[in-house]
């Protein structure tokens, strides 16, 4: 069984937080700070029954089991059960955002990769809401999941983006299954992980395709002060947001790019837009249902092959290869994912697809329904 790491994941990423204090009045300053400290405290206050609860959840349980409970403005977790499936409702809109938003994430998770909750073991999935006082943070504690009310001037609701709900959940799958380390390369693709299942768990909800999504992750937590369409874009990352409080988009979309930085635990918030370009690329030339090849893919890598320390290069290889043996070495779908790593500097060896120039010309020219094929 592999070591589980606990982390605290946060969707807001350290640059916005520091841009805000810099540039923002003295209330947005204060706010800054008092988010900022309890997320900090956030995972090391945690209640020993929940823990305990998460920690001996029955082995081979199967079915939705949702909490969602109420911090009442106060820091102190889980707070009071206001939903739970088959046994209490709320007409608290972010307490049936949250409950929806775990089921979705549950939900998409079993029927794309027959997964049993977050862990494969049927854990009950757990969420708090009203976190704090205008706290403006969504995060994994790596017991549970935490939503703030946001300020309403630069961030609304936290438990409004679905997707920002499947990324944090999806914080939940890397942390049962590869162990990443959340530092430099292994923390970014600790991140890109979770954007992937995000976003995929959104388009599942909205029934799209790799060419209709939007591929935005946080659409709607910018509040009405920020000039910006989302967190961040794995079509176009570094174009997501250019405001002059929070200032503009960070995120590379190449190697030649990637950020070297003491700050964000190496910058895993930042250098994540290189793997989730490089896997929008790879979705959208496939197309269809992201989930079914690309996703599928991924999953079967984050499930089988991570270890803690890997870093961009061992991922790239690693899906390339294993994209060669679901769907054939030399394959449509192999060479895609290749050309997706080599277009942002992840160029993989050429002993794992065969390539050349006639077997390439071959596959172009091909009708391309192996792509959904599945």
């Amino acid at each position: 069984m592999r070591k589980i790491h606990h982390q605290e994941c946060s969707v807001i990423p350290p640059h916005i937080w520091r841009q805000l204090a810099e540039h923002g009045d003295d209330d947005t300053r204060e706010r800054v700070a008092s988010t900022l400290y309890h997320s900090q405290r956030i995972t090391a206050v945690r209640e020993a029954t929940l823990i305990g609860e998460r920690l001996h959840a029955v082995p081979s349980s199967r079915g939705k089991i949702r909490r969602v409970y109420d911090a009442k403005n106060k820091q102190k977790l889980p707070g009071k059960l206001v939903m739970a499936d088959g046994k209490a409702i709320s007409i608290d809109i972010e307490a049936m955002e949250a409950f929806d938003g775990c089921g979705a994430t549950y939900d998409f998770l079993a029927k794309a990769f027959g997964r049993n909750s977050l862990d494969d073991r049927g854990v009950p999935i757990v969420a708090t809401i009203h976190y704090g006082v205008n706290f403006d943070n969504a995060m994994w504690n790596g017991t549970q999941i935490v939503f703030g009310d946001g300020d309403g001037k630069f961030f609304n609701r936290f438990t409004i983006a679905l997707d920002v709900i499947g990324h944090e959940l999806g914080h939940a799958v890397t942390q049962n299954d590869a162990g990443l380390d959340y530092h430099g390369q292994s923390g970014a693709l600790n991140e890109h992980i979770s954007d992937v299942i995000g976003i995929m768990v959104k388009q599942d909800r909205l029934g799209q395709t790799a060419a209709e999504s939007d591929w935005l992750i946080g659409k709607d937590l910018f509040g009405p002060a920020v000039r910006g369409q989302a967190v961040r874009s794995m079509k176009a990352p570094g174009t997501a947001y250019d405001d002059p409080v929070i200032g503009r988009d960070p995120q590379p979309s190449h190697m030649r790019n990637y950020v070297t930085s003491a700050q964000d635990n190496g910058g895993v918030h930042i250098n994540s837009g290189i793997p989730n370009y490089a896997f929008y690329r790879f979705a959208d030339a496939i197309g269809g249902p992201v989930w079914l090849v690309a996703g599928r893919i991924w999953y079967h890598v984050v499930k089988t092959q991570l270890f803690p320390h890997a870093g961009f290069q061992d991922f790239a290889s690693a899906t390339v290869k294993a994209a060669g043996e679901m769907y054939g070495i030399g394959s449509f779908v192999q060479l895609a994912a290749a050309d997706a790593w080599s277009e942002v500097g992840l160029p993989v060896p050429p002993s794992l697809t065969r390539r050349n120039a006639q077997q390439r010309n071959r596959l172009n020219g091909r009708n391309r329904a192996l792509r959904i094929a599945a």
